[in-house]
């Protein structure tokens, strides 16, 4: 994910579905699963098990957490954490409105 963009959330975050946990270096959104673990196989390569070197997760104020947020998008406060998420959490469902919005248009 790291590759793709900048990660918002801590490694041992709990997360759901329609968090937003990170920024896309491109316009778009980006559906990613942030819990898929790595694979673990008997098979193994020099290069391939290189240790990974996680980046800092930048963590956004209450004021950047606003201004980050699109018309499809919440933010949520609680006393322990500011989360941003999405209007509509499952991705299906956010396509057939995102659809139907055009469809309206």
């Amino acid at each position: 994910i790291e590759e793709r963009g900048t990660v918002f959330v801590e490694p041992t975050t709990e997360v759901y579905e329609g968090m937003i946990v990170g920024e896309n270096n491109r316009d778009n959104d980006l559906t990613v699963n942030i819990t898929k673990a790595k694979q673990m196989t008997n098979v193994r390569s020099a290069t391939k098990d290189q240790t990974s070197v996680i980046k800092k997760p930048k963590k956004l104020t209450l004021e950047e957490s606003l201004e980050f947020l699109n018309e499809d998008e919440y933010c949520e406060v609680t006393p322990e954490s500011i989360r941003l998420r999405k209007q509509i959490l499952n991705k299906n469902e956010r396509e057939k409105a995102s659809k139907k919005k055009k469809k309206a248009e």
